[in-house]
């Protein structure tokens, strides 16, 4: 394995031994991947809006689902988008999943809704092409209100964070939602959204990363087999990131980073990271070893990080110990059930008895 950059070391050489220390070693780690990787988050609006356009009973009438028109103003005028805020009938203050979603329905082999709702959760889903579309087109949408122009403006995934963002907004308003226990969740280039929407906004104290890979949970200086590369994304989805992602993808610039570092941001919050057994791409051991290096930034708060061993998990294998969830799911790259059933139960050891 390469030597990887030292998460636990400011850049004037002073080593993070305490959670004062850490703050500050967060906010240049924010700084490097905004500047570097990801593009800088768009200021945050003063006002978020959401007016429910309908309502109708699901999930075998034990939900309810509202279709609600977020709405707020950014320096380009009004941005509205549709969500689906769905939460167990007669709830009051659930754990809630944001759930950065593949597809615009609700019941999808990407989200067994009513599971979800039966185990006590709520989901809020946004459809993620509904905020930007995913091409090159940065005047589609959301990104025609922050168009990528320079080295260090959004890409992609961080208009997607952006908008998860949004609906933790919104919800702080709605009793069914308990705006304590928020959990961001995505899936492959979704899963690099939520760990990103993590980074930047510490309401989300859950932040869950299914198959993220490359530029996720997943190492760039440690990969095995045919995963991918920062230089393989960037050739094919070069508007996910900021202009500046190029210099370091191919290779004229080393990077400052490797993805421990992101995993590290959501410290001392939880961080879930699931992998699949088959899913050579993202490289489930490569998530594992990152969720380990990881650990430093939670270990300064006396707290321990990812409880696990180092050689591969074996398949089905789970570890659940510490505040970095970790699971090896049997299969290929894909948000299944057994998925949502190893965060549902992780979420629930760490909230209270009524979930």
């Amino acid at each position: 394995m390469q030597i990887l950059p030292d998460l636990m070391t400011l850049e004037n050489g002073r080593p993070v031994t305490d959670a004062g220390a850490w703050k500050e070693r967060r906010a240049e780690l924010l700084g490097l991947f905004s500047e570097k990787m990801f593009g800088f988050m768009p200021k945050a609006p003063e006002k978020v809006i959401g007016e429910t356009v309908e309502k109708s009973k699901t999930a075998a009438g034990h939900a309810l689902t509202e279709l609600i028109n977020i709405r707020f103003d950014t320096p380009k005028g009004e941005f509205a988008f549709p969500l689906k805020f769905t939460y167990p009938a007669g709830a009051e203050s659930v754990p809630t999943f944001v759930f950065i979603n593949f597809r615009p329905e609700l019941y999808d082999s990407y989200c067994p809704l009513e599971e979800i709702i039966d185990s006590g959760f709520a989901v809020a889903s946004v459809f993620y092409k509904d905020i930007t579309s995913d091409d090159g087109n940065f005047d589609s949408k959301l990104a025609s209100h922050f168009p990528r122009e320079s080295g260090t403006d959004t890409g992609k995934i961080g208009l997607w964070a952006y908008a998860c963002s949004r609906v933790a907004d919104y919800l702080q308003t709605r009793n069914e939602a308990d705006s304590s226990n928020l959990a961001v969740i995505g899936h492959s280039r979704l899963g690099k959204t939520a760990l990103w929407c993590s980074a930047n906004d510490s309401r989300f104290r859950f932040a869950i990363s299914n198959c993220s890979g490359c530029c996720g949970a997943a190492y760039e200086r440690e990969k095995h087999g045919n995963a991918e590369t920062y230089k393989k994304i960037q050739e094919v989805f070069p508007y996910w990131f900021c202009k500046n992602f190029e210099n370091i993808a191919r290779g004229n610039e080393e990077a400052p980073f490797d993805q421990h570092m992101l995993l590290a941001l959501t410290a001392p919050r939880y961080l879930l990271v699931g992998s699949a057994s088959l899913d050579e791409w993202a490289d489930p051991y490569s998530e594992q070893m990152a969720c380990m290096g990881a650990s430093p930034a939670w270990k300064v708060f006396g707290l321990n990080g990812f409880i696990g061993k180092e050689t591969p998990a074996a398949v089905g294998e789970d570890f659940s110990k510490g505040e970095i969830h970790y699971h090896n799911r049997d299969g290929e790259h894909f948000l299944s059930r057994n998925n949502w059933n190893q965060y549902m139960k992780f979420i629930k050891s760490k909230t209270d008895s009524r979930v």
